[in-house]
């Protein structure tokens, strides 16, 4: 059995699976990050708690995924939007508390390797050996799997291409650099650019209807730059990595159109005449962070 913790920014969810990836038990209770810390890492071991009590198995090891990622040098938490968790050793507490070994990773790898091991790549492309799982929503993140293993990289940002380099018009990011990815593609960027070429404040929500019926040119300058500024991010990942797949997550990755006309630019950027790669909707849903937590 495996046992995983998605820790989100407005839940704590567990899961436990059985040899054959099904769903044994699952609980849910809010994260309430404003109560701080400590009461995020109680939240967490009592959702362990409680699911070993319901179905009388004790768990041996448990995978946790996290909104950051742990350095693999000082063993704290860094880059995490749940800003109460940096700076602080939250593996070694959380083994401390629950009395279990852990493994941990961030939410991004997590499902990466749940849709190369248990959601779309299989059924799709089951020879995949290298597969890019993205996320593209409130923020743009990556993840790794080769083999079926997670890179994390030696200081823990491997698949981090938020953080990259696009263009000088995204702005200041919060990291402190000009231009990243995140401040072009992500959905509060998005929102940002409409509000700048409209005045109106909507959300991505109201915006991809307005392009839908071409009646809005700010929102037609909006998407245009979503699948221009895309094409040109993603290629630089195959570029570099050349993976078999990429998995679009994420709630901007269930923006049809992004197949239909942010994808067919890529090959405009690439080193390559076509391009091989293959681009995939998720299969799991918002189950992919704890499935890929359960697998660590």
């Amino acid at each position: 059995m495996k046992f995983g913790i998605d820790l989100g920014g407005t839940k704590i969810e567990g899961v436990v699976l059985d040899e054959r990836g099904e769903v044994i038990e699952r609980r849910r209770i809010p994260t309430e990050r404003e109560k701080g810390y400590d009461h995020i890492l109680q939240g967490i071991a009592r959702v362990v708690s409680e699911m070993e009590e319901v179905t009388g198995l004790t768990a041996e090891h448990v995978g946790i995924g996290t909104p950051g990622t742990i350095d693999p040098i000082s063993g704290l938490m860094k880059n995490s939007n749940t800003v109460v968790l940096n700076g602080k050793p939250l593996g070694k507490d959380l083994e401390k508390l629950i009395d279990k070994p852990l493994t941990l990773a961030n939410d991004a790898n997590c499902f990466a390797v749940a849709e190369t091991l248990m959601g779309c790549v299989p059924e799709a492309a089951p020879d995949a050996k290298v597969v890019f799982g993205v996320i593209l929503g409130t923020g743009t993140g990556g993840g790794v799997v080769v083999n079926g293993k997670i890179i994390a990289g030696a200081q823990g940002i491997g698949g981090e291409w938020g953080h990259t380099f696009l263009d000088h018009s995204g702005g200041y990011c919060y990291c402190g650099r000009v231009g990243c990815t995140e401040q072009i593609i992500s959905g509060p960027a998005l929102e940002r650019y409409y509000l700048r070429m409209s005045g109106r404040a909507l959300t991505m929500r109201e915006i991809v209807p307005r392009y839908r019926a071409g009646s809005d040119a700010a929102a037609t300058r909006t998407l245009e730059r979503f699948f221009h500024y895309f094409a040109k991010g993603i290629a630089n990942i195959i570029n570099f990595l050349d993976p078999d797949v990429v998995v679009l997550g994420g709630g901007l990755g269930n923006i049809g159109e992004l197949y239909e006309d942010g994808i067919p630019q890529v090959v405009d950027h690439l080193f390559n005449p076509r391009m091989d790669t293959r681009f995939l909707k998720p299969k799991l849903g918002d189950s992919a962070g704890v499935f890929g937590a359960a697998l660590l």
